[in-house]
């Protein structure tokens, strides 16, 4: 059985895509939480090593096999798992090229909206640069949502594409982000997914709390609600 080793659903967006691709597509694996926290026992550069070569996560062991990185990871299961990708060329390679850009591009959606289901924030200021991320990502999904037919991006299936934009549709949900009719109702059939429903009842059950990602949601702007458990003590 695949071995995902993932950190912190409250955070970590890299952990979710593939954790999130396999349970849509019924891939079974077992789930190792490795978390960062500050102070957590275990929460070092030695114990992540010990998984991954990069010391991050995600991971994927398979019998002895690693593989690290998310789009590694959806490759690697690519190779032994219909479905990962759409089976329509046009609609593959378009499913490719836009998780691609996701997974290098959208540098300051990343560094001003970090991934934080748990919390819900008004941003008191949007950059231009924020500003093109959320017209790029409202052009991108319309264009495969048209292109495709939905209700998914690449079409009528759940596929490696929507994983890679999964931890985006926590962010517009943590920071009311405003995109235009079809691709909200988009983040929306995301968020209401099995595995996405899952995936933040888990986060919102966490008790571990890290400064750094707790100080970049408070710079983003006013935290008006915190739906999780207790911190630890």
């Amino acid at each position: 059985m695949y071995e995902l080793y993932i950190a912190n659903k409250n955070y970590s967006s890299w952990s979710l895509r593939p954790w999130v691709l396999m349970r849509e597509l019924g891939l079974a694996f077992k789930e190792h939480v490795v978390p960062f926290a500050d102070g957590l026992p275990g929460s070092n550069w030695d114990t992540f090593r010990s998984f991954s070569p990069t010391g991050k996560v995600p991971a994927l062991n398979d019998g002895g096999t690693v593989v690290w990185d998310s789009l590694g990871i959806v490759e690697y299961l690519a190779e032994r798992h219909e479905g990962v990708w759409p089976s329509n060329p046009q609609a593959r390679s378009w499913a490719r090229c836009a998780a691609a850009e996701m997974h290098s591009g959208f540098g300051a959606l990343r560094e001003r909206c970090t991934m934080n289901c748990g919390i819900r924030v008004r941003i008191e200021h949007v950059p231009e640069a924020l500003k093109s991320d959320i017209a790029r990502l409202d052009e991108l999904w319309n264009e495969g949502l048209e292109r495709f037919g939905g209700p998914f991006l690449a079409g009528a299936n759940f596929s490696a594409v929507d994983a890679f934009f999964a931890p985006v549709a926590f962010r517009i949900q943590t920071y009311n982000l405003k995109l235009g009719p079809a691709a909200h109702a988009y983040a929306v059939r995301l968020l209401d997914l099995p595995a996405m429903r899952q995936w933040q009842a888990e986060a919102l059950a966490e008790s571990w709390r890290e400064p750094g990602h707790e100080a970049e949601a408070k710079a983003a702007g006013t935290i008006l609600e915190d739906l999780r458990s207790a911190p630890s003590k």
